[in-house]
């Protein structure tokens, strides 16, 4: 679309005739659960329809009261009809406000500063505040509302709080409303909608397709409020032919919206009336369409603005290449070489193109539910070649597109099936993924050190010297390079997260091993203590969470060597699929892990039995002199590998890993690796994928 500014008239051609598709669908394989290994593909289509906003209950839910969308070519607004667009009207101020005609709260109707102060008050409370301004009685007047909320008694509900914060006398508005009839202009409706404010109601005026326009008077959430406003407006305006408004009628009631909680100036805002069937279309033409409310992202393609559950529901709908440029972008380095980012590509458009309409109104979301999604922000020229240079092609087994699903690193070694979700396929199979270190090159190691205080902690190698001489358990010792060196909890720098100690130049410090940076390829997370754990674990397993974890063990693994089964304190926490396991667990980046404990450790007798030592209990040392126990911190375990880690007291828990995901399917880190070998895309997806052919549907 061009830059020129159009009025409410205006008919956008380029739109005209366009025919619309039903969109191709794609989710996100780090973090989503795949639709069904039964699924059929779905042939090869023009759009795909993203959701941005909705609520669509257990399956996704981003709620906002209204979306701000801006375009520097300026925004036009239509409807589809009979397959093809019909514009109701252009805005040429590039920028407006949309919501639906649901139930709100209205807090209060008075001054410019009395809205102020209510808004202010709203605005750090879930019951989020809209401003609108016109004019009743003769005079301007600002009106405060609340929410959208998706009944009438969800709505009832926030009326006491949102009192209580404001000092208001708030109450519930819904979306039945009295229509005076239809007009041929706004000019027409707006006349009539004056003289009927002037008289103290409200009043909108509302498009509800090219060139007709209506009245709208009212705004009950009842039936019994609704008869009770005509009985007042025919006693005040008995001119007036009163209908009541279909509760399915399409229409975009217009208001004008003051920039109290915008932070701009006044505009349009439109509230789109009707059932869950009701849609309008806005389009930002070649521009594309800025999303306020969504870290200020443009989006390429149109946006729909609907309703779902009695919410905004927002939907880009885009053509399916177009997406895969910002898809890949946003999944992957666009600095990696070609092949690697071809394969992804691939991928990514086999994993659309076999999935359902997953999501009702829209084939995928743009979060972390489905694939990464940031519009044009995430684009690049290296990207959008690898994409148009595989356009159309798919990875296929038995004549079937593969859903095929990725992850960001395997950590050396892809899962099986059975070790994520139970479900999968013959192109799945845990397969060698070594390309997967690439993660770490360049990345500095870590000291594992026990300080004299008998804490443990992590310092950068670039931080330390070693020194001469070991310990009389053979182990290497370092001291720091400047003063108040940072000692870190886990081998990372984290910001938001103290250090547990500042070590000085001069001060001799054990080293227990040394380990990579905690990254995508190997890890550490914690320690957890039991109280964090049995918190983390609520609502993930089934059955009773122990209040108190002493113990926690890995009892089974998988092909690949993931977690299958863990034990807490002797007893098995069972978990819907195993992979569960990552988010049971405090939010571990996969379920290729150990665990240690900081206050007990496992010792195997010689009848192959196990048993559990605790820091309290003291642990038996044989030396020249004889047997002896020692208890209290800091007392160094070493395992036959000469692994060595410190027993304490208190009991908390360490888990050590590989891989970020869940590990099935292509490994976008082992694809960086396989591509710096000289493989080229094909060759890397027919060795993540078992059995498949490369071929352009």
């Amino acid at each position: 679309m061009s830059g020129k500014a159009f009025n409410r008239e205006s008919i956008f051609g380029a739109w005209m005739g366009r025919a619309k598709r039903a969109a191709a669908i794609m989710v996100l394989a780090t973090v989503c659960i795949p639709w069904s290994s039964g699924v059929h593909a779905a042939a090869a289509q023009e759009d795909i329809r993203v959701v941005i906003f909705a609520d669509l209950g257990s399956k996704y839910k981003a709620t906002v009261p209204a979306v701000t969308l801006k375009s520097s070519g300026g925004l036009s607004v239509g409807q589809n009809s009979g397959g093809s667009f019909q514009t109701w009207m252009g805005l040429p101020d590039s920028t407006a406000r949309f919501s639906v005609d649901s139930y709100r709260v209205k807090v209060l109707e008075g001054n410019e500063a009395a809205a102020i102060k209510a808004a202010q008050a709203l605005q750090k409370t879930n019951d989020k505040p809209t401003v609108f301004i016109g004019s009743k009685n003769g005079s301007s007047v600002y009106q405060v509302y609340a929410g959208i909320y998706a009944s009438e008694q969800s709505a009832q509900a926030a009326v006491q709080r949102i009192s209580s914060a404001t000092g208001a006398q708030a109450e519930v508005k819904g979306n039945k409303h009295w229509s005076t009839g239809s007009y041929g202009s706004e000019q027409e409706a707006n006349l009539v909608r004056t003289t009927i404010a002037a008289a103290g109601f409200d009043a909108f005026t509302v498009i509800q397709s090219r060139g007709q326009y209506a009245v709208w008077v009212g705004e009950e959430s009842n039936d019994s409020k609704l008869l009770a406003l005509k009985t007042e407006l025919e006693s005040k305006q008995p001119r007036l032919t009163l209908s009541k408004v279909n509760a399915t009628q399409t229409g975009l009631i217009i208001r004008q919206e003051a920039g109290v909680t915008t932070g701009s100036q006044v505009m349009s805002h439109y509230k789109l009336s009707g059932s869950d069937n009701s849609k309008v279309i806005v389009s930002g033409g070649n521009d594309g369409i800025q999303v306020m409310e969504r870290s200020q992202r443009i989006y390429r393609g149109e946006m729909e603005i609907g309703m779902t559950s009695g919410q905004l529901a927002l939907v880009n709908e885009v053509p399916l290449e177009q997406y895969l440029y910002s898809v890949v972008g946003a999944e992957v380095y666009s600095s990696w070489p070609d092949e690697a980012l071809k394969a992804q590509a691939v991928a990514a458009r086999s994993y659309a193109l076999a999935q359902g309409n997953r999501f009702q109104i829209g084939n995928v979301v743009d979060g972390t539910l489905s694939q990464a999604y940031n519009g044009k922000s995430s684009e690049h020229a290296n990207v959008n070649e690898a994409v148009d240079a595989t356009a159309g092609e798919v990875i296929k087994s038995g004549g079937k597109v593969v859903e095929a699903v990725f992850s960001s690193n395997a950590g050396g070694v892809t899962a099986d099936a059975s070790e994520v979700w139970n479900i999968g396929g013959e192109a799945f199979a845990s397969v060698d993924s070594s390309g997967d270190t690439s993660a770490q090159k360049g990345a500095q190691e870590w000291y594992h050190v026990l300080l004299s205080s008998g804490k443990t902690g992590y310092i950068r190698e670039d931080n330390a010297k070693e020194l001469e001489g070991v310990t009389e358990a053979g182990l290497d010792k370092i001291t720091v390079t400047a003063e108040n060196t940072n000692v870190r909890p886990i081998p990372q720098i984290q910001s938001t997260v103290t250090p547990i100690a500042k070590a000085q130049p001069g001060e001799e410090i054990i080293v227990l091993e040394k380990v990579p940076q905690s990254g995508d390829y190997a890890w550490v997370r914690g320690p957890f203590t039991s109280a964090q754990l049995a918190k983390s674990l609520q609502g993930k397993v089934t059955g009773t969470v122990p209040s108190s974890i002493n113990h926690l063990d890995v009892t089974k693994r998988g092909p690949s060597g993931r977690v299958l089964e863990v034990e807490a304190n002797g007893s098995p926490l069972k978990v819907k699929y195993p992979d569960m396991f990552r988010s049971a667990m405090g939010g571990l980046p996969s379920t290729l892990f150990d665990i240690a404990s900081t206050g007990s450790y496992t010792v195997l007798g010689a009848d192959g039995a196990t048993s559990h030592v605790s820091g309290t209990q003291g642990t038996q040392i044989l030396s020249a002199s004889g047997s002896s126990t020692s208890s209290g911190n800091g007392v160094i375990v070493m395992n036959e590998d000469r692994h060595a880690r410190v027993i304490d007291k208190t009991q908390s828990f360490i888990f050590t890993g590989k891989g970020n995901g869940h590990g099935l399917g292509l490994s976008q880190w082992g694809a960086n690796g396989l591509a710096e070998q000289g493989y080229d895309y094909k060759k890397i997806l027919q060795h993540y994928y078992k059995n498949v052919d490369i071929v352009k549907d």
